[in-house]
């Protein structure tokens, strides 16, 4: 075991798989938590479809694809969360309409040019070899900024969870941590679609917060919780895409499939 560990990190493009990962996982799940509580989870998969329809225009077209999908994703993601507050539209109703006018105008880019070429493959379903040293660095800084805003802000970021109302009335600006969390949901979404697939990577938000509260009943034992089954889950993840060679993103994807059926059990066992 120790010998295969060894040798699956001897590559570089292991090593930056698993620091963009981790960093990617931690974000995910912290953000993941409110997100949940919210009842807006879907958000990451809404957010995916638009890079995805980003990417496609932008290789259609020529250009750099992270210079136009960064803007276009963060600009999605505050539309979404004014409709939303609007009240004309369902929350549920306006992640359908721009997820799928997003994955549309994708695929329209797509037929246009000479088909699916190997860089929107690796957008789409992930790919542990397209991982850069520049994904490295954003990543981190990315996992540094969210772990800072956690910290400094956790009350205010419990307090618009769970009850925005009560939080404007106690004079918390609610309005800016829901654009703060949207846009650094916006820029994980961008940066975890390299490995994980604009397919994928919403799972990272979903399924370690409810996996975790299948057993923690606090909110900050659920993010403690969160942080430890997403990065355990990468990890092992990684581990078996390495050992059996399966796609990375779905090898993730299928142990936190598997950490929330073993914590539904243990949250059953405990309450009984």
């Amino acid at each position: 075991m120790f010998e295969t560990l060894a040798h699956m990190f001897s590559y570089p493009f292991m090593v930056r798989a698993l620091l963009v990962g981790c960093c990617i996982a931690l974000c995910s799940a912290l953000l993941g938590v409110s997100l949940v509580l919210k009842r807006f989870s879907m958000i990451g998969d809404s957010l995916s479809h638009v890079g995805f329809g980003a990417l496609a225009v932008a290789t259609a077209l020529n250009w750099a694809p992270m210079q136009l999908c960064l803007p276009v994703v963060t600009l999605a993601a505050f539309l979404l969360l004014r409709i939303t507050e609007s009240g004309r539209i369902k929350g549920d109703s306006a992640l359908a309409l721009i997820s799928t006018s997003s994955l549309a105008i994708g695929v329209i880019a797509v037929s246009i040019t000479t088909g699916l070429n190997t860089d929107i493959n690796n957008y789409l379903f992930g790919s542990i070899l397209a991982m850069s040293a520049q994904d490295a660095h954003w990543a981190v800084l990315l996992c540094i900024v969210v772990l800072a805003l956690f910290i400094l802000f956790y009350h205010n970021i419990f307090t618009v969870t769970f009850d925005e109302t009560f939080a404007r009335a106690t004079g918390i600006r609610a309005g800016i941590y829901n654009m703060l969390i949207a846009l650094l949901t916006a820029l994980t979404i961008v940066l975890g679609m390299r490995m994980m697939g604009a397919l994928l990577i919403s799972a990272l938000i979903i399924f370690p917060a409810l996996t975790s509260m299948r057993v923690c009943k606090s909110f900050f034992s659920v993010v403690l919780c969160t942080a430890a089954v997403a990065i355990f889950s990468l990890l092992c993840g990684l581990i078996c895409s390495y050992v059996w060679s399966t796609p990375a993103g779905a090898s993730v994807v299928a142990v936190n499939l598997l950490m929330f059926g073993l914590f539904s059990l243990l949250g059953k066992l405990l309450r009984r």
